[in-house]
């Protein structure tokens, strides 16, 4: 488990994400790789329940207004996004076309790394396409309408041959970031929306068995990571306390110079 997902983890857990939010902020990471196919359709199925749909949205609205050295932020979720249209709740392109200027303006992204590569033109080119497509109502019917029969092929597939041999993975997501996704990629096992579980379901009690720590030096990671995080609760929490001390120390003197000046206008 590398450092990024030990950190991940550590800030879902101190910002009580829901299984929702996780699922984006693991599929829009910072990770030099792009977001399998599996987890892709599993928050698509997601966004048919009213409640995920707006968690969903939310935490991709907050990664697409990421900049700089997270540019992966901003471009992952525009795949995110283009996947989510095609295959996800109708809603998903209808909140995208009220709030296109959101992404237009990605056109204009700009990020140059260290060693001097433009980063910033997967974003802006990811970015035209989209637009492209939410201002084209047709294609984009056409669109759905060839995910959904890419989906219903693969649930076939998986009736016949076991969904434990055609799971996608993270071993199968894209090592490059500016590759596109190709239509075997749409969907996984089952054709249906899925409800939005709780904490209890089974995928997530794997998830935190995965989670934990495999090494001793990986145990002391994740320890100090908690420690950090708590020592930086715990500071937050004492710089709360004090302006609130320093407020009341104000309103207190504030009353005794009012109660000062109340005297001498009575000997007047």
């Amino acid at each position: 488990m590398t450092t990024s997902s030990i950190r991940r983890q550590m800030k879902n857990i101190v910002n009580n994400y829901s299984e929702a939010e996780i699922k984006v902020r693991e599929a829009t990471s910072n990770d030099p790789w792009g977001p399998s196919s599996s987890l892709m359709t599993e928050i698509a199925d997601l966004t048919y329940n009213v409640v995920a749909f707006s968690e969903i949205m939310s935490m991709v609205w907050k990664r697409l207004n990421d900049h700089g050295k997270n540019w992966r932020h901003v471009y992952k979720a525009l795949t995110l996004l283009d996947y989510l249209i095609k295959t996800g709740s109708e809603r998903v392109a209808q909140q995208c076309r009220e709030n296109i200027f959101a992404i237009q303006t990605l056109k204009d992204f700009q990020y140059v790394d260290r060693d001097g590569k433009d980063q910033g033109v997967n974003v802006r080119e990811k970015a035209k396409q989209l637009v492209a497509l939410l201002k084209d109502e047709e294609r984009l019917k056409a669109e759905r309408a060839q995910a959904l029969k890419t989906k219903e092929r693969m649930a076939q597939v998986a009736t016949g041959m076991g969904s434990n041999q055609i799971t996608f993975g993270r071993g199968s997501s894209q090592p490059n970031l500016s590759t596109s996704y190709s239509e075997q990629e749409y969907g996984k096992a089952g054709g249906s929306p899925a409800s939005y579980h709780g904490s209890t379901s089974p995928r997530v009690s794997s998830e935190l068995e995965q989670a934990r720590p495999q090494t001793s030096g990986e145990e002391e990671l994740q320890l100090q990571l908690a420690l950090a995080m708590s020592r930086e609760v715990a500071e937050q929490e004492e710089r709360l306390r004090r302006g609130d001390d320093l407020r009341l120390q104000m309103a207190l003197e504030e009353s005794r110079r009012d109660t000062v000046k109340v005297p001498k206008k009575k000997k007047k």
